[in-house]
C-alpha cells in the first residue's frame, strides 16, 4: 500500500501540474496564424487534502517582434515561475531561451536554456550542471511546446508529438485526443476537446486536459491523478485573448 505523501510533496506535485498548462492563441489556419497576446488565470484544489493554489499565464509581444511567455504558480510558501523567449518563424514556434525557477519546499531549483540556432546548440544549466545539446528542426522548450500543441489543435491535427528540451536531455511529449466533454468553470460552460498525456506503460501518473473548442482551444480544465490516488483539479478562472474577455455559455 503506497505511503501517503507529505504536504510539501503534494504541493510540489500540484505546482508541476500547473506547469503543463497550455497557452491561448488566435483563430486562423495554424500555419499562417500570428501569435496574439493573452492572459489567463487558474485555480486548483486537491481532493484529499485541503490545499488550494492559483496560477497565471501570459503571452506578450516584445518591441523586437519576439514574444515572452510567462507562467507563475504559487501556494503556501512555494512558488514556480517559467519564462520563455520565443519567435514565430514561418509559422513555426521557435524558442530562444527558457528559465525555470522553483522556490520553497525546502530546496530551490533552477534551469536555464539558451537556443543558438545559428550554431546549432542548446546551452545552459540544470540544477547547477551544464547543458550541452544539439538543436534539431522543431525542437521546443518546456513552455513553448504548449503553443505548438494549441496551434496543432486549431489546425485539426491529430498527431500531437513534440521533441522538448527537458533538463539536460531531449524528451518525447505526446498527447492523444480521446473525445469531447462539456466543462463548467468560473468563466462559464465550454464545449471542450479532451486530451490525455501519453506516458510509458508503467507510469503511475495520469494527466487529462480539456480545451475550449470555441475559444481558440484555450485550456479550461486539467486533472492529474498520482500513483497514490491523489486527484488534482485545475480550472479556468478568467482569461482574455487579444483583449477579448473569454466567456462560456
Amino acid at each position: 500500500m503506497p505511503l501517503r505523501p507529505t504536504l510539501p510533496a503534494l504541493t510540489a506535485s500540484l505546482l508541476l501540474a500547473f506547469a503543463i498548462l497550455p497557452a491561448a492563441i488566435a483563430d486562423e489556419p495554424a500555419e499562417a496564424k500570428p501569435l496574439k497576446p493573452f492572459k489567463a488565470s487558474y485555480t486548483a484544489d486537491m481532493r484529499r487534502v485541503p490545499v488550494n493554489g492559483e496560477a497565471s499565464h501570459q503571452l506578450k509581444e516584445n518591441a523586437d517582434g519576439s514574444w515572452t511567455l510567462t507562467f507563475h504558480a504559487g501556494m503556501f510558501v512555494a512558488s514556480l515561475t517559467e519564462t520563455s523567449q520565443l519567435m514565430l518563424d514561418n509559422g513555426v514556434v521557435k524558442p530562444l531561451s527558457y528559465h525555470y525557477e522553483r522556490r520553497g519546499l525546502g530546496r530551490s531549483r533552477e534551469t536555464r536554456h539558451r537556443f543558438d540556432w545559428d550554431a546549432g546548440k542548446v546551452t545552459g544549466t540544470h540544477r547547477d550542471r551544464a547543458v550541452a545539446l544539439a538543436t534539431e528542426p522543431g525542437l521546443l522548450d518546456k513552455t513553448s511546446y504548449q503553443l505548438a500543441l494549441q496551434r496543432d489543435l486549431m489546425a485539426g491535427k491529430e498527431t500531437l508529438h513534440y521533441r522538448v528540451v527537458d533538463g539536460r536531455s531531449i524528451d518525447e511529449y505526446e498527447f492523444e485526443i480521446t473525445g469531447s466533454k462539456r466543462v463548467s468553470t468560473a468563466a462559464g460552460d465550454f464545449d471542450a476537446v479532451e486530451l490525455v498525456r501519453v506516458r510509458d506503460a508503467d507510469a503511475n501518473r495520469q494527466t487529462t486536459l480539456w480545451f475550449a473548442k470555441d475559444w481558440d482551444y484555450l485550456l479550461v480544465r486539467l486533472q492529474q491523478i498520482e500513483s497514490d490516488g491523489q486527484d488534482y483539479q485545475i480550472m479556468l478562472k478568467e482569461a482574455t485573448i487579444d483583449g477579448v474577455q473569454v466567456r462560456g455559455d
